[in-house]
């Protein structure tokens, strides 16, 4: 009994179902592409290659007893996809009350009923038929929003629905189709085209905001989802009103080619306003002082004239995809509130712009106050190089500034068709004749080829080989020059000493049974670093009488010979500092050191030289490796006084 009254029941659901479906299509026939009957149709927008359609009232509660019918239509040679963004009708078995069904008269298929409790599958439905007809029936309900259902031919394949938003995706970087007819959606949108928009926004309506797409056509839709800023500031654009939002983490930048400011070489105007005030002041709202940038006023048209117009001279043809409009200021609350625009390429002959439907002259929405700016996009672009705006309505005067947005090149690419995004085959590299390697920059012929590559070869190694003797000669001399200055510059400045003789003063050894008079200092450093004297100490030693006197630090008498001193180092260099000291005054200012009296005779030199002054009883022990310095003076002092 279960199983019989389950059939019943499925067979009554069939026959109402078939039923409701022949009351809604009446008697068969041909029926207008996009069409659309009953008095349960919501917002509708149908075009040719896509569209959005949805229920009565949407998104509130669909009314009782209604019924839609939605004829889809798709090019010759294409095939319809359905984007179901909402399907909410109350529930019911075998959804009997209230219902969606998609069906191909020609074809004779039908895809469900569907329902709350039944709804579909999949959001997007690949039908293989180019014409479709959806069909919606309400009866008795008490709750629901009803149905929004999209569509677009099989060469868009990335269709979404009007409600999808950014933060469906992610992936950093979006392409999608954007159905036509999304701008109307219930649906927020935070941010303006120059900040870009919250993420939470939804997708396709923000797109129409930031003028990527034009509504009445949908299109193909770049973005990105970048770092979210902290305040997304509201704008009105492209008829949309846009909130003011807040901090989110990620934002949504749509791309757009041919988006730059064009400069504008001349304002014309039918006429310009001249102001005087309540104090006798004159004020001139002239046309240069229609440029958006401008600061204070705007221009404005004289009080009482008929079509007003303003004429913007972009200098050369340019290609134009958007206006920006502005009202006089915050001080006047003047502004034009809907305009037309027309184009010339002469100046002469004016052509009004009618938008991607060309039937009528397309009315753009101007501002809501003076002192916002409001962006319109053109789609498709307009290609000239004079504008008018022409003003249809406005708020107390004719105000107005003006900014065009385009392309310095009026270059138009054709538009290509829209491909699927596949995966590409990888190209297989095509092999290369291993004699005709190109070279860039460089056209040879097949026959001379081997030849001139070969010349090219020995003149290039022939220059390298230059190259390498020249710097090898260079480094060479610049070794052998410190090296000769190092061993015979000794010499310079004593011509008493043989060259020989000095020159091999290095070599000299230092004997160990040497005894030094004092203790030697650590090696000094760099003395041009230090603050010397202007004139050495003299040193305190005591002299016996018959000791032969050694060379003095004192300043000669004029009737002394004098010759250069012997140039042991680099710190004893003639001209350098002075080349004797002055003798101290009469009483010494240090106290003497205390001493033995030594015997009269020759005294041992510092050196080890009998003879050679500079000797003191208090001898050190043979030299260190620290000592070095002192042992080679000693040595040079020797051969000196040999030389005397």
């Amino acid at each position: 009994m279960r199983g019989g009254g389950g059939a019943a029941r499925g067979a009554l659901a069939v026959a109402l179902l078939l039923l409701r479906r022949c009351l809604l299509l009446g008697p068969l026939g041909p029926r207008p592409a996009g069409g659309q009957d009953g008095d349960g149709c919501g917002h509708t927008l149908l075009t040719l290659h896509s569209g959005t359609l949805s229920s009565k009232n949407y998104p509130g509660t669909y009314p009782n007893h209604t019924a839609c019918r939605w004829h889809l239509r798709a090019p010759p040679g294409t095939s319809l996809l359905l984007a179901f963004g909402d399907v909410d009708l109350e529930p019911s078995e075998h959804c009997a009350h209230s219902s969606l069904l998609l069906a191909d008269p020609e074809a004779g298929t039908a895809y469900g009923p569907y329902c709350r409790n039944a709804g579909p599958a999949t959001p997007l439905l690949v039908t293989n038929s180019s014409t479709v007809t959806v069909l919606f029936n309400s009866t008795s309900h008490r709750s629901g929003r009803g149905l929004l259902l999209s569509y677009a031919t099989s060469q868009h394949p990335d269709l979404i629905s009007c409600l999808v938003r950014g933060t469906h995706y992610t992936q950093e970087h979006i392409s999608v189709y954007c159905p036509a007819g999304c701008k109307d959606i219930d649906g927020d949108i935070w941010g303006n085209p120059t900040q870009g928009y919250r993420d939470t926004s939804v997708l396709c309506k923000a797109a129409v905001h930031a003028g990527a797409i034009a509504d009445e056509l949908g299109g193909q839709v770049t973005l990105s989802r970048e770092k979210g800023i902290t305040l997304y500031e509201s704008a009105f654009a492209n008829g949309l009103h846009s909130k003011r939002g807040s901090l989110s983490e990620k934002r949504l930048i749509f791309h757009k080619a041919c988006s730059d400011v064009l400069d504008v070489a001349t304002f014309n105007t039918s006429s310009w306003w001249h102001e005087v005030d309540a104090l006798g002041q004159d004020r001139a709202w002239v046309a240069e002082r229609a440029a958006l940038g401008t600061a204070g006023h705007s221009w404005a048209a004289e009080p009482g004239s008929e079509a007003a117009w303003l004429e913007l001279d972009l200098g050369t043809r340019r290609k134009i995809t958007g206006i920006i409009t502005k009202g006089s200021s915050e001080q006047h609350d003047y502004y034009v509130t809907s305009y037309r625009v027309s184009f010339s390429r002469d100046g002469k002959n004016w052509r009004p712009y009618r938008g991607s439907g060309g039937q009528e002259d397309k009315i753009f929405e101007g501002n809501i106050d003076s002192h916002g700016e409001v962006s319109n996009a053109f789609i498709p672009p307009i290609v000239a190089r004079y504008i008018r705006v022409l003003p249809r309505s406005w708020h107390q005067r004719v105000a107005l500034k003006v900014a065009l947005v385009g392309c310095q090149s009026a270059r138009v690419r054709t538009p290509q068709p829209y491909v699927p995004s596949v995966p590409k085959e990888v190209p297989v590299p095509t092999s290369r004749s291993p004699g005709r390697t190109p070279i860039p920059g460089v056209a040879l012929e097949p026959e001379r080829a081997g030849s001139t590559l070969l010349v090219m070869l020995l003149i290039g190694g022939f220059v390298l080989l230059c190259s390498s003797l020249l710097l090898l000669a260079f480094l060479c001399r610049r070794k052998r020059k410190p090296a000769a200055q190092l061993n015979c510059g000794i010499t310079k400045g004593y011509p008493n000493l043989d060259a020989s003789q000095v020159c091999s003063l290095q070599s000299l050894s230092s004997p160990g049974s040497m005894l030094a008079s004092f203790p030697v200092a650590a090696t000094p450093g760099d003395l041009s670093l230090t603050q010397s004297p202007e004139y050495a100490e003299p040193d305190l030693v005591q002299v016996s009488p018959g000791s032969q006197p050694g060379p003095s630090t004192f300043k000669p008498l004029p009737d002394e010979g004098y010759a250069l001193p012997l140039v042991v180092s680099h710190y004893d260099v003639p001209g350098k500092h002075h080349d004797y000291a002055e003798p101290l005054l009469p009483e010494p200012e240090y106290a003497t050191p205390f001493g033995e009296p030594e015997p009269t005779g020759a005294r041992q030199s510092p050196c080890g030289v009998a003879g050679l002054p500079g000797s003191s009883r208090y001898d050190a022990p043979a030299l260190r490796p620290g000592r070095l310095e002192l042992s080679r003076e000693c040595s040079l002092s020797h051969v000196y006084h040999e030389a005397l």
